[in-house]
């Protein structure tokens, strides 16, 4: 629910500030006072349509699914749009894109002055449908999740099956690139560690000549070893310090003969670059091996084909069975609900001055989520789409009515446009009442053009010019009797025009 509404530099409006209960709000006033422009800023600041403004700030203390959006929760949360060379979005000060703000918009307010391709389609009627079932037979709800399980278990394996025919098709064709790949990796054998291990001996290969010619020059220190000793003796110094360093430096000497590296360098060569290449390929040769083991598992998929085929299409065959089975019987017992669901709707139609409803119930050959059935609504032979605006909206809130009804629940808020222009008085007030009955479920926003509707108004808002400039205010009783019977009888009031408008609070 939206608590307060505040709005900065919106056309003539300079700024406004707005304190807001539950219920029905209304908007009234002359036209041209700017009503159209403050109902546009509301909608802007939650990505549903443009406004002028610079800065629209909105407080809600509904508990939203925000944590999806990457945005904190807190116990009331502060919608913004700031408009400057762009426009920005944040919630609670963190920023949201607007597309994601429509989507999260779109889960709690419906704005019926937007047409919407699918606010009509058959999955909206069959979930009253469902509804009403389940109200009336026990088994229908479990039936329900059953199906909606087996369903997408059904999907899976379909998904599933027409992979492996798809494959089958190429089978020859990926047993051959797999057995390729396969070889080339197995004719290589790679090892890990083994090319860190390789390049070290090509680099002491590429030093053998050097460090043989400098070892030659350097055992002439052996030949010495007599001298110093016999030098170290007669001036009585312990020479066992020279002889365990010689020795140390012939274990050494030893250790560099490069005999042992006398073999084929251009295998050697050849080898690291068989494993660089796998590197390059994979990343690493444990990449490399990876790859291998994955491939070993694909080619035997494709060995085993005929088998996963058989098995899938046992289980899709059996599943499907249950499915039918399973829809079948939704369809029954959602066909005999359709009367009573036509009822609600027509008596909703009926007080809002609308013909009545039919509700064609048909089935698909195809499966869906929703079994084999589809709902399309008509009035009186006219297809919905050529409605006028008026009477797509009064549609509306008999379908969002009987929902409610049926649902007994109803979350959110609702904008209306022009949901009253060109009503009679009548008109007006059944109108009223619906949306008397609608506010016990939603917060409820719209501009009035008829004093029966702002009669039924928990927050009644008079939108004014007072110079270039407009102002809202909140109306208290008797200012709400005086705008009612301007709304009756013109700027000039009459006795008549005031006592029908205090009338209007006792109906």
């Amino acid at each position: 629910m939206i608590k307060r509404i505040l709005m900065k530099n919106n056309l003539s409006f300079k700024q406004t500030e707005l304190e807001i209960s539950g219920g029905l709000t209304v908007f009234t006033g002359l036209s041209g006072a700017g009503k159209s422009i403050l109902f546009g800023g509301i909608l802007a600041a939650l990505a549903l349509g443009e406004s002028g403004a610079k800065f629209v700030e909105l407080e809600l203390d509904d508990a939203l699914d925000l944590e999806g959006f990457g945005i904190e929760l807190e116990e009331e949360n502060i919608f913004k749009m700031l408009r400057e060379k762009g426009t920005k979005y944040f919630i609670n000060n963190q920023a949201i894109a607007k597309k994601n703000l429509q989507a999260l918009t779109k889960g709690f307010v419906k704005h019926l002055g937007a047409r919407e391709s699918d606010e009509f389609g058959h999955e909206k009627f069959l979930t009253l449908l469902d509804a009403l079932a389940a109200e009336k037979n026990p088994k229908f709800k479990q039936a329900r999740e059953e199906f909606t399980q087996d369903f997408r278990a059904w999907e899976q394996k379909v998904g599933a099956l027409d992979k492996i025919l798809e494959e089958e098709k190429r089978v020859e064709e990926l047993k051959e690139l797999a057995a390729i790949q396969i070889e080339k990796i197995e004719k290589i054998h790679p090892k890990v560690g083994e090319y860190e291990e390789l390049l070290g001996l090509k680099k002491r290969l590429s030093k053998k000549d050097k460090i043989e010619e400098a070892w030659a020059r350097a055992a002439a220190i052996f030949e010495c070893e007599r001298a110093v000793l016999e030098a170290l003796h007669l001036s009585e110094v312990d020479g066992s310090f020279f002889s365990e360093c010689l020795n140390e430096l012939r274990i050494i000497a030893e250790n560099q003969k490069m005999e042992e590296l006398d073999f084929d360098i251009e295998g050697l060569l050849t080898r690291i670059e068989d494993l660089s290449s796998l590197m390059h390929r994979y990343g690493s040769i444990e990449g490399a091996l990876e790859f291998l083991e994955t491939k070993k598992k694909e080619l035997a998929h494709y060995e085993n084909l005929s088998f996963e085929k058989k098995e899938l299409e046992g289980a899709v065959e059996k599943l499907g069975q249950k499915l039918q089975k399973t829809a079948a019987f939704l369809s029954q017992n959602r066909a005999e609900n359709l009367e009573i669901l036509e009822g609600f709707l027509n008596d909703y139609l009926k007080k809002l001055y609308m013909k009545d409803l039919r509700l064609d119930f048909a089935q698909s050959e195809r499966l869906s989520s929703w079994g084999k059935d589809a709902v399309r609504p008509r009035i009186s032979s006219t297809d919905l789409r050529h409605l006028s605006s008026g009477e797509l909206n009064r549609l509306r809130l008999a379908f969002i009515a009987t929902e409610c009804k049926i649902l007994n629940a109803g979350r959110g808020i609702i904008f209306l446009d022009e949901i009253d222009a060109n009503l009679s008085g009548k008109e007006a007030m059944s109108v009223a009442k619906v949306l008397e009955e609608l506010a016990n479920f939603y917060q409820i926003f719209a501009i009035s053009h008829l004093p029966q509707l702002s009669s039924k108004a928990q927050n009644h808002f008079l939108v004014e010019k007072k110079g270039e400039e407009s102002v809202v205010k909140r109306l208290d009783k008797e200012e709400r009797v005086r705008e009612l019977a301007r709304m009756v009888s013109g700027e000039n009031v009459s006795g008549e025009a005031l006592q029908f408008a205090r009338t209007l609070f006792e109906d």
